[in-house]
């Protein structure tokens, strides 16, 4: 299947709105081995990506995604282990410290605290903290999300219904 390459377009983006939200987390993303540089040293972690769905709505009418990328670890000091913990409202165990599947987490419902960051022209909503619902919250289910895992590729010809190119179609 051919990867193609596009200038884009400039889309307008509306970051979440900041503040603390009920959300319901429907993903969690592989990223691999990513090469990262902290305190002017450069290197390898392996990296998830975190993905919940809040109670609020974009002008769209579909909810808002925010994301948080992990390193995929529960060191003490790892980000990672004190959002999970804070999000359970307890320390891991030490049978849980020696494998937690993440995804067990897909479906389950927090209170998030959203804080916008802007870099360039750019905003951005980071989730600054999790924890776990008031006690007699209801749940919030997740709507019109697929996991990225289980989507699929779009069909041999685009949107427009024309066909895709070929290796004879190239100029060179």
């Amino acid at each position: 299947m051919p990867i193609i390459a596009t200038a884009g377009e400039s889309k307008s983006f509306t970051p979440a709105p900041t503040g603390v939200h009920q959300a319901v987390c429907v993903d969690v993303i592989d990223k691999g081995m990513l090469e990262v540089t902290y305190a002017g040293k450069t290197k390898t972690q392996h990296k998830v990506s975190l993905v919940w769905q809040i109670d609020e709505r974009r002008d769209d009418g579909k909810r808002y995604l925010v994301y948080k990328r992990y390193t995929l670890s529960l060191n003490e000091k790892a980000t990672l282990r004190k959002d999970l913990e804070s999000w359970r409202g307890r320390p891991f165990s030490r049978e849980e410290e020696m494998g937690f599947d993440v995804e067990s987490v897909i479906g389950a419902n927090s209170l998030i605290n959203i804080q916008h960051h802007t870099q360039g022209d750019r905003t951005y909503a980071n989730v600054v903290s999790i924890m776990p619902l008031a006690k007699g919250m209801v749940k919030l289910t997740a709507t019109d999300y697929v996991r990225e895992q289980d989507r699929t590729e779009t069909s041999d010809s685009d949107a427009s219904g024309s066909e895709p190119l070929t290796v004879d179609d190239i100029p060179f």
